[in-house]
């Protein structure tokens, strides 16, 4: 017997089932944003991230002095990973102390703007010139010539990296 499979149009219900199944997934956050902290220290999410990121979400220091921007269950989710391995692993209980103790909640206000608190201002030299990008399940906030700096460092050998990268993860 021969099955016809995948030639019937989806109904409604069937993509509400699939739009279902994104709910469980991270956030995809994509992208190159370059909006400005205001005098008060806001900054304006970039309109796509705010539903992506929710009502609460978490300010890190990043790597490479950026400040992350992650969801509340992302936040958790790198944070519990991490303490599994601390007690023993002097290196991550290190990585705990500076990734925890620079970690503040975040609500957008009604225009969707976050404070970026002094302290990670100071931690990723952040004028008023910033560039806020997306990677994958976090955004990262940058001094704009900071990241302009970076990326033309790494443009340069991006193939390079992606004939050591893409292969372990089977693409």
């Amino acid at each position: 017997m021969v099955q016809n499979i995948g030639t019937e149009p989806i109904s409604d219900g069937d993509s509400a089932q699939s739009a279902g199944l994104m709910d469980d997934l991270p956030p995809l956050l994509l992208g190159t944003y370059t909006p400005k902290i205001d005098a008060k220290g806001r900054m304006a999410l970039p309109a796509k991230f705010r539903a992506q990121l929710g009502s609460g979400m978490v300010m890190a220091r990043g790597q490479e002095r950026c400040v992350y921007l992650l969801p509340q269950s992302e936040f958790r989710r790198i944070a519990v990973r991490i303490q599994r391995t601390s007690m023993g692993n002097k290196a991550a209980r290190d990585y705990l102390r500076v990734f925890l103790s620079g970690a503040v909640d975040q609500d957008p206000d009604k225009q969707g703007r976050v404070l970026v608190p002094q302290m990670l201002r100071d931690y990723a030299s952040l004028g008023d010139d910033i560039v806020v990008i997306g990677v994958g399940t976090r955004a990262e906030i940058w001094n704009r010539q900071a990241w302009e700096d970076y990326l033309a460092d790494k443009e340069q050998g991006y193939s390079d990296i992606a004939d050591d990268v893409l292969p372990a993860m089977g693409f």
